[in-house]
């Protein structure tokens, strides 16, 4: 039996701690704050709650697999899973408005035909067809495998663009997802629809490799899922899943220090002056955290992906709360385009001018509201993370927040009439939460775009530290952050011999 500390008790983290607790590990999580969850906290006030972070499921066999593994409850034991039919509803700047069916890709393509016109409804399939190639070349690698030492191979990109002929000039091929919209999908309408995929993982579009394509793939295959009560649900049934499995968590407890001993991690120090012995180190958090803790140890190496060294966007959250019953007709998620491409990708250059896409979740969830006379409404965008964009400055939160809630009410018109109030959730608020750098939010591993989308993988140059949660392979998103979880626990328990996940 190995002792093994866990830094952070985010969702990564506790998905490794319970697969190595079930592998007979004696296992401590510790976590800085007084609660667990990491990116999936809540907002309570007056009745109504709310998700400080990811509101759907993708990929919920991730997850379903880990409570599998760990004990005899499968996950809908333990939370209920409810699917989210339409998927989503989008509302384009034209006044065109369409609602896209979960996992169908068939009443998807007759749904933009009916919105669109005929014909764009076969260009989205199309184009399906050739995002599912690059899903099942990178698949294994990206989501099921440690990362490889030969990373490099990924910098080729998977997807495979159609030839672009042009006269008496060589044929171009798309090399980001905003080429891909532009060149294979005409750009309009379907060229948004496309790129408000990259937007939502707080990607920019204009540079995300075309491999990108896999991210409204998989929505679109495996479907958007629910958990009644919201997303911090899961996160409870995770953490009491682990305290099943015998994991002690010690909350309030700052790490400082990594300790290394004959060239292998060996514990940790805590800000108390604690020294914690272990035989195996867990990062559940940013690995650039571990640099400063480890001076002169070369963690990455040529072998290794490093951390990037630029903050990542981040998310601008308003909580809405609302006098009055919620539609039957009401949609779950609604996506509505920013009328501008400086809007949509005003993140990206660390300002905020123009409208920008707001994506507004309505769930239909008597546990989130105080009542059927009431409404809990949530919006968020991809915004600039705290630094380059100072988010403590009141008048920059007010305007923003009412950004967010002129371009909601053309999802929600009835919105200003019925607002009890709102409360603002800015990067700066996910900063304290997380500990993230600037509150940044970070994004799945793509191939491509000569590998500058990896995450480090999940063992380091120091034998016995390992890396788990979004910063680390397979990246962000929840379910590639229960896959890294899994990859950590296969490669302590079985060794250099571990070839992934089945």
């Amino acid at each position: 039996m190995a002792r093994i500390a866990v830094i952070g008790a985010g969702a990564g983290a506790m998905a490794a701690a319970a697969r190595l607790a079930v592998a007979g590990h004696r296992v401590v999580v510790y976590e800085r704050s007084s609660t667990y969850g990491g990116a999936l906290g809540r907002y309570e006030r007056d009745g109504f709650v709310f998700d400080t972070g990811p509101g759907l499921l993708r990929l919920p066999a991730v997850y379903r697999d880990l409570f599998v593994k760990t004990g005899k409850e499968p996950l809908e034991s333990c939370v209920r899973l409810a699917p989210v039919d339409p998927a989503s509803r989008h509302l384009f700047a034209d006044g065109t408005d369409v609602s896209l069916p979960n996992a169908s890709r068939a009443g998807v393509v007759s749904a933009l035909d009916a919105a669109l016109g005929a014909g764009a409804g076969e260009r989205w399939g199309e184009f399906l067809g050739r995002a599912r190639e690059a899903w099942d070349r990178t698949r294994r690698p990206l989501l099921e495998e440690p990362l490889w030492p030969d990373w490099q191979v990924l910098a080729r990109d998977p997807y495979p663009a159609l030839k672009q002929r042009r006269l008496l000039r060589a044929p171009r091929r798309a090399d980001t997802l905003g080429e891909v919209a532009a060149w294979e999908l005409g750009g309009g309408r379907l060229g948004t629809l496309l790129e408000s995929y990259a937007l939502e993982y707080g990607l920019d579009p204009r540079t995300a490799p075309a491999s990108a394509a896999v991210l409204p793939y998989m929505e679109q295959t495996f479907g958007s899922w629910y958990v009644s009560g919201g997303m911090r649900e899961l996160a409870r049934a995770m953490y009491e899943r682990c305290v099943a499995r015998k994991v002690e968590f010690v909350f309030g407890a700052e790490v400082t220090g990594v300790r290394e001993k004959d060239g292998r991690a060996a514990g940790l120090e805590l800000a108390d002056g604690t020294v914690v012995a272990a035989d195996h180190v867990v990062c559940g958090v940013d690995p650039r955290a571990l640099e400063p803790m480890l001076p002169g140890r070369e963690l990455w190496g040529a072998e290794r992906v490093r951390p990037s060294a630029g903050g990542a966007p981040s998310r601008f959250t308003v909580l809405l709360a609302l006098r009055g019953h919620r539609p039957a007709d009401a949609v779950h998620r609604t996506v509505v385009h920013s009328p501008d491409a400086a809007g949509a990708h005003a993140a990206f250059a660390g300002s905020h001018t123009g409208t920008p896409t707001v994506t507004v979740l309505r769930p239909d969830d008597p546990a989130v509201r105080p009542d059927d006379d009431h409404e809990a409404v949530t919006l968020t965008s991809t915004v600039a993370p705290h630094g380059p964009v100072d988010w403590s400055q009141e008048t920059l939160v007010r305007r923003y927040t009412e950004d967010l809630i002129t371009a909601a009410a053309r999802a929600v018109p009835d919105l200003r009439e019925r607002l009890l109030w709102h409360e603002a959730r800015t990067p700066a608020h996910l900063a304290r939460a997380t500990g993230a750098q600037g509150g940044s939010v970070p994004a799945p591993s793509l191939a491509g775009a000569g590998a500058r989308f990896l995450h480090p993988s999940n063992t380091t140059g120091l034998p016995g530290l390992h890396l788990a949660g979004g910063w680390a392979h397979p990246g962000g998103g929840l379910a590639h952050c229960g896959m890294s979880g899994a990859l950590v626990a296969g490669l302590i328990v079985e060794g250099e011999d571990f070839r992934g996940s089945q």
